[in-house]
């Protein structure tokens, strides 16, 4: 109702107290290709999905390493997770030159948050139009960290941004409280699977999908494409074992909450339609 009249300026309030500018920032992360990070006491995976604007284009890189203990994985605008990823890399950097050691992911985090909140309240400024999943170790253990358009930073076991994301966090909150105990092998399953998930149907491939681990004792980096081939035939093979017992059981529910979650259907179909005409936005 008031949308047209307020949403020219990051810095003007609606009536209803919504800034509008930051809203469209936080529906472009959700526009873009998925990002899942998932963490367990040692160790941290992060995965996304490569989606090229077109048949003749490559993909835009979606996962930067900031430092050998610190990574990110971003959905949305991907100039300005290339910004932002940057400025964490800058951040390291002078800091491991002043005190002599690793920067910690909390620091970190609050720093990048600071960063995205001052565009929220500069007339000549925008938003960032991105969602980072902020994952490292540190002496305190591994983390996972979620930073959002609005300045906000949320720390997670387990979390999913982007496109199509919702069905990555189904997944994900059934086996969550096993992660904290999840050797790496299982870690970067459990991601691959999730990122199965976000796919609807399309088959997984290491082409069009990214891997990257860290933990203690070892460095952040991401996996080739042949190795996570390897692995997605491996974990292929035992999500075909398990399918027809799991089937009857998915059923249930469906017929149970069949009102309630086609209305989730309908606006999960409503938000990815638009992902066919993004390109020039590269998210």
């Amino acid at each position: 109702m008031f949308r047209n009249q307020y949403d020219t300026d990051v810095t003007t309030w609606s009536p209803a107290g919504r800034l509008f500018q930051v809203e469209y920032a936080m529906e472009a992360v959700k526009q873009g290709s998925a990002a899942i990070g998932l963490r367990s006491k040692t160790h941290v995976v992060l995965a996304c999905v490569n989606k090229a604007n077109s048949e003749l284009s490559s993909h835009q890189k979606k996962i930067f390493k900031v430092d050998d203990h610190i990574g990110v994985a971003i959905a949305g605008l991907t100039a300005d997770g290339r910004v932002l990823s940057r400025y964490m890399r800058s951040e390291c950097i002078n800091y491991n030159y002043t005190y002599e050691s690793p920067l910690p992911v909390g620091r970190l985090v609050v720093q990048l948050a600071d960063k995205a909140q001052v565009c929220t309240q500069r007339s000549w400024k925008r938003p960032y139009g991105v969602g980072l999943l902020v994952g490292g170790l540190d002496e305190s253990g591994a983390h996972l960290y979620y930073n959002c358009p609005s300045g906000n930073y949320f720390e997670y076991q387990a979390f999913a941004i982007g496109s199509r994301s919702q069905a990555a966090k189904t997944y994900l909150e059934r086996r969550f409280q096993s992660f904290t105990d999840s050797t790496r092998e299982d870690l970067i399953k459990d991601a691959l699977i999730a990122t199965r998930e976000t796919l609807q149907g399309e088959k997984l491939r290491s082409s069009i999908c990214t891997v990257a681990v860290m933990g203690v004792g070892e460095a952040f980096h991401i996996l080739d494409q042949d190795n996570v081939q390897k692995l997605i035939d491996a974990f292929e093979i035992v999500g075909q074992d398990e399918a027809p017992a799991a089937e009857p059981d998915a059923a249930v529910p469906a017929e149970q909450g069949a009102p309630a979650e086609g209305g989730a259907g309908a606006g999960a179909d409503a938000g990815a339609a638009p992902e066919v005409d993004v390109a020039p936005m590269d998210i």
